[in-house]
């Protein structure tokens, strides 16, 4: 028997050995060095995305407590261990987003970042933008940057539209586990996306680094584990994999060009930001000898920086702009703009691109120079080299699409019978071709003239299903969407509404709208809903104008019910819209329609169960309407007008309502403070946690708290993203007001309060102090006061508050920033004498205690002057401190107090310090400090120094 029958043999008869088991994740947990061994194999299986997946589920699962109540996750050892296996096989990757970001979801990935950053010290609590990247122990520094680095990047990947893979009828049963991961997903990325400007500085300050960094290994990740940090050693600048400063630099270029060559489409000059950033990536590249720890798309990199150039107007647009004359400038300008445009559209269609959506616009109503130049550009761009027949390939569709796309006809005849069009495309091609033309052609001459109406729209046909849905998703005109979507139709029968994963309609109408029998109405209503709502998310609200507009008229023929959700959209529209217009500056008022038509949402909600039982109400509707509604002052309304029923069944009035009427008592007198306390039991209801007792094994009775159980009228979450909608000033007061009252109440920290306006109308005690989540009530004092800022950067009352909060939590650089800015806003930067309500004693005191604490001990005696008391003992002990951080003698002439300066020229003569001694003699002997000086000498004196040192200060700080 041969060899190769024997094996044969053996294989029948089951004696060779099977294919070996999959690992499983347990077995990981049972033998510390199993994994190392794993990963090291040439194929593991599973593989280590797999098991990051694994790790991440196992310790992410909710326990069942004795009473069969659902809990968080344990905080135990098994859970831990888990997280570090997580986190030791993305070392073991070496931290390579672009594999972690194909093999991971956003949640999962999120997840494990956010551990990285726990176990690498990142202080809690601390904005990342606040840190400063140099002073942290490298690891800490790098779990930093990669995490703000994946932020930036899931915004950008975001972004890019994602064609259904497999386009099969949908199952409604499933809808609740995509939409779940969907939710998560969501409100991640709007985590990420209000933090997108933080994220760009924290990247932007890793470059203005030069020393090496160094990123957690399997061996750092063991010390941690082992508790070896003690010793310091996973800190030092030796532990971790070196990464150096060119190569973490070249890959941050990247990043950061890729997020603002995003946001060049809303802000034009962020486009000569990303070709910068782009520009140092190639350099960087081309610098460094080998990249092993830069992971980037070279290809894409190429398409970004020729797309810079076209955006930023490099080469040709330049040249343009010096030629063209002054009163032709701006047409010559769009000419040269459509035509750097072709060109690049013909060059993507030569290397088998999809067409940019700048040429798909370009071709709604061309003239025929341009169809000429798009066929002069095409014929050259053959003419050089000898074009491979792949390349002839990709320019007889690009001809065939430019055909199908052209609506005159006229112009459809100019490209058909040209010579490049004869050549390219076969005869039996041109004959299907000019058939399909002639078909269109006879009509839209049945449709006599072109109607208004909406349903009226010639449909033309096409050869291509995947070229049409390309279409479908880049349009926004309703017209031609409902045509594509008639084309599609005809050639397959399948939901294109799916085409996109991208196009989601709320939750709330998907039943209804996938209720439509007709499967065309039913693809052209989700369409046209979904790209208005995307529309509206980008702020371009002309374009979710027309899409609604057209979808009202859709749906009014054939269902009351819809007809009522797109009023009620369409509503929601024009409310943001114009909050839009007032965030950028508008002082315009809503016009009374807009605020009629508000009032009469609100009201409808009453009765709409008679005339629409099972009708959908988007929350958000309701929501934004009442913070419409508070932004624009209409307190009679929500105090004196609103019914009642509609206060009792809607939390968002309740609140409303309440903060209307506080708003309308402030200032008054102590008894009209009801509402104030009524509000207050409100708030303090939504951040509390329902409190259960239980008995422990020694007999001693304790308390579990639940967090996901809110025992307000809505939950913390919900009213944050509420408060986030308002922007009136007083409101915003009265809210922080609330807040800061509850802080120094569950702080009991008498001595380090935090101070706001309006404290007194607040209750100065809790009757149940336990069951207040303090943690959450510090989170949202935080997030409050920083977007309150985010409105008004200049409003002393809230800039001393966001010192405070600085102060108490000793972080005293940004205390003192703040400090400084809340003095310059109410003095035109310090040229007039600062208020003495706004540098109170308290506040100047925590200034003296910030400088105190940073070592900048000559900052302190010349702040002790400013107190209404000099405070000597506080100076002169400061003085004594010879460790000082700051510049010393070069604040002496700050100085106008007479002792304070005698006090400085003894100590200096008693240290044989004799140049500061004189410098200190010096400032003595000025004229102007004489104490036998009117007091109004004195005075100006004083005045003149002061401003000096606060505007010193404010440079150092600022």
């Amino acid at each position: 028997m041969s060899a190769e029958a024997a094996d044969r043999v053996a294989a029948v008869g089951g004696s060779r050995p099977s294919t070996p088991l999959q690992t499983s994740w347990f077995e990981f947990l049972l033998d510390g060095s199993l994994l190392e061994k794993h990963l090291e194999k040439s194929n593991p299986d599973p593989l280590p995305v797999q098991l990051i997946i694994q790790f991440l589920e196992q310790a992410s699962k909710p326990s069942v407590n004795e009473q069969n109540q659902v809990q968080p996750p344990a905080d135990n050892r098994r859970n831990r261990t888990l997280k570090l296996l997580a986190l030791k096989v993305a070392a073991h990757m070496k931290w390579d987003l672009d594999v972690l970001e194909k093999g991971l979801t956003i949640p999962v990935l999120n997840m494990l970042l956010n551990e990285l950053l726990c176990v690498s010290k990142v202080p809690p609590g601390v904005k990342h933008v606040d840190l400063d990247l140099s002073t942290l122990p490298p690891t800490t520094a790098m779990a930093v940057i990669i995490y703000n680095r994946w932020a930036i990047r899931t915004i950008v990947l975001s972004s890019f539209p994602e064609k259904q893979t497999k386009p099969g009828p949908h199952q409604m049963n499933m809808l609740s586990i995509v939409q779940q991961e969907k939710e998560m997903t969501e409100n991640i990325l709007t985590v990420l996306k209000e933090q997108a400007a933080d994220s760009i500085s924290v990247l932007e300050g890793a470059l203005r680094l030069k020393k090496d960094f160094y990123v957690h290994t399997l061996r750092t990740l063991d010390l941690l584990a082992a508790d070896a940090a003690a010793n310091g050693e996973t800190e030092s600048s030796t532990a971790g994999l070196r990464i150096s400063a060119d190569e973490l630099h070249c890959q941050v270029h990247y990043d950061l060009g890729g997020i603002f060559f995003q946001h060049g489409f809303t802000d034009q000059p962020a486009f000569e930001k990303a070709r910068d950033h782009f520009r140092q990536t190639k350099e960087l590249l081309r610098k460094l000898d080998s990249t092993v720890h830069v992971h980037l798309d070279e290809k894409r990199l190429a398409g970004y920086w020729n797309a810079c150039k076209a955006m930023t107007g490099d080469c040709e647009l330049n040249s343009c702009r010096r030629s063209t004359s002054t009163t032709r400038r701006e047409s010559g300008l769009d000419l040269v703009c459509h035509k750097l445009c072709v060109c690049n559209a013909v060059r993507d269609a030569l290397e088998g691109e999809v067409l940019s959506v700048r040429f798909q616009q370009l071709l709604f109503k061309p003239r025929k120079l341009m169809v000429d130049f798009i066929l002069e550009v095409c014929t050259r761009s053959l003419e050089k080299d000898r074009p491979s027949e792949t390349s002839r390939r990709h320019m007889a569709n690009f001809l065939k699409t430019l055909c199908e796309s052209l609506e005159d006809l006229s112009l459809v005849f100019v490209v058909s019978s040209h010579k490049l069009f004869m050549e390219l495309l076969k005869e039996e091609e041109r004959k299907v071709l000019v058939e399909q033309m002639r078909k269109r052609s006879a009509t839209i001459n049945l449709s006599g003239k072109p109607l208004p109406s909406f349903y009226d729209i010639p449909a033309s046909a096409s050869v291509n299903i995947g070229q049409l849905e390309q279409q479908l998703i880049l349009s926004l005109e309703p017209r031609r969407i409902r045509q594509i979507l008639i084309e599609l139709h005809g050639m397959a029968e399948r939901p294109f509404w799916r085409v996109n994963s991208k196009w989601e309609v709320p939750p709330d109408y998907i039943n209804v709208i996938l209720g439509i029998k007709d499967n065309l109405t039913k693809d052209l209503v989700y369409i046209l809903m979904a790209k208005g709502l995307h529309c509206i998310a980008i702020k371009d609200f002309v374009h979710a104008r027309q899409l609604f507009s057209a979808c009202l008229e859709l749906v009014t023929e054939f269902s009351p019910k819809l007809r009522q959700v797109m009023l009620n959209e369409m509503l929601l529209l024009e409310v943001r819209a114009h909050e839009t217009m007032a965030s950028e500056g508008s002082k315009e008022r809503p016009p009374p329609d807009l605020v009629s038509r508000v009032r009469g949402y609100l009201e409808m909600r009453i009765h709409v169960g008679f005339l629409f039982p099972d009708l959908p109400l988007r929350q958000v509707v309701g929501e934004e309407c009442v913070a419409f509604m508070l932004n624009w002052r209409e307190n009679d309304y929500l105090t004196l007008q609103v019914p009642p029923s509609l206060v009792m069944n809607n939390p968002y009035i309740k609140i409303g309502q309440l903060l209307a009427s506080t708003c309308k008592e402030l200032p008054g007198p102590k008894e009209s403070r009801r509402t104030a306390k009524e509000l207050w039991d409100v708030v303090v209801q939504i951040c509390s946690m329902s409190i259960q007792h239980k008995r422990n094994n020694d007999g001693r009775v304790g308390l579990i708290k639940h967090r996901e159980s809110s025992m307000g009228i809505m939950h913390r979450s919900k009213f944050i993203t509420f408060i986030k909608k308002l922007r009136e000033p007083l409101v915003l007061t009265t809210l922080i007001s609330l807040f800061v009252r509850l802080h120094s109440i569950v702080r009991d920290d008498i001595v380090n309060e935090v101070t706001a306006e309006h404290l007194s109308i607040w209750p100065s005690t809790l009757p149940n102090i336990q069951a207040v989540d303090v943690e959450a009530v510090a989170v949202t004092v935080k997030e409050l006061v920083s977007y309150a800022l985010t409105l008004n950067p200049n409003n002393q009352s809230w800039l001393i508050t966001q010192a405070d909060i600085y102060f108490v939590t000793n972080q005293y650089s940004a205390a003192l920033n703040f400090y400084f800015q809340a003095g310059a806003v109410c003095s035109d930067f310090f040229t007039k004498a600062v208020p003495p309500d706004v540098y109170t004693d308290q506040v100047l005191k925590r200034m003296i205690k910030c400088c105190s604490m940073m070592n900048c001990h000559t900052q302190v005696a010349v702040l002790c002057q400013f107190l209404r008391e000099v405070d000597y003992m506080t100076a002169f002990k400061a003085l004594q401190e010879q460790n000082s951080h700051d510049s010393m003698d070069s604040f002496y002439d700050y100085i106008w107090d007479v002792t304070i300066l005698e006090y400085l020229t003894h100590i200096h003569h008693k240290r044989g310090e004799i140049e500061k001694r004189q410098i200190a003699i010096k400032a003595i002997g000025q004229t102007e400090l004489n104490t036998s000086n009117p007091e109004e000498v004195l005075q100006l004196a004083a005045q003149k120094r002061k401003k000096r040192f606060l505007q010193a200060m404010a440079k150092l700080y600022f």
